[in-house]
């Protein structure tokens, strides 16, 4: 499973830099995993797209070396390359508070992440469904917002560590979905009830 994101990769780096607004093109992504600078882009946006390749790369590593883990430090660890110079601070739980901008969510205060996040792993641990397991992790961490930036991106690696883990392809959201997942994204702050989304996961 591994060998199908590996072959996939400038697609699902582009698919999931293209989910965060990111103006490159596919074939601008490629070129610049290739090596070779795009010019006509901020450095932010180049620097999001390098992020996001170097973090699928370690992902990529960790499965195949068994080393992944759904705990804490694989979860920070991933985070630090998929936000380098972009959050506040990377690889870190956020010590400050977050707003997600389009519903009324309001993600927990800073001071219970420890907390909330252990209580979640446990939870996410009884799970015997890796599918399941996968995509309640990618939910409860885009929910509580445990950084600054860089979320959803996170988190969907963790799931996707789950479940290459476990034999399963990578969930990719194409870009052509962006809007029915952010539609699905808000209204799964909104309500909190997870059966949409995870149903949207599955499908892709």
């Amino acid at each position: 499973m591994c060998f199908r994101l590996q072959k996939l990769f400038p697609e699902y780096v582009w698919n999931t830099v293209y989910l965060e607004d990111n103006p490159f093109t596919f074939p601008e992504v490629q070129t610049l995993l290739e090596g070779i600078t795009v010019g006509g882009h901020r450095l932010a946006d180049q620097q999001q797209v390098l992020n996001q390749s170097k973090s699928v790369q370690r992902l990529l590593t960790m499965v195949k070396h068994r080393t992944f883990a759904l705990d804490k430090p694989t979860f920070c660890e991933l985070h630090r390359l998929v936000a380098f110079e972009e959050a506040l601070e990377w690889g870190v739980f956020r010590t400050s508070e977050v707003h997600i901008a389009g519903t009324t969510h309001k993600p927990p205060p800073a001071s219970q992440l420890e907390v909330l996040f252990a209580q979640g792993i446990d939870y996410l641990h009884h799970l015997s469904n890796p599918v399941e397991r996968g995509i309640a992790m990618f939910l409860f961490g885009s929910l509580h917002q445990f950084f600054d930036d860089g979320n959803k991106r996170t988190s969907r690696l963790m799931m996707n560590g789950i479940l290459l883990s476990h034999g399963i392809d990578a969930i990719n959201v194409p870009a052509k979905r962006k809007l029915e997942f952010n539609q699905r994204m808000i209204q799964f702050y909104d309500s909190q009830e997870a059966d949409d989304m995870i149903q949207f996961l599955v499908s892709m």
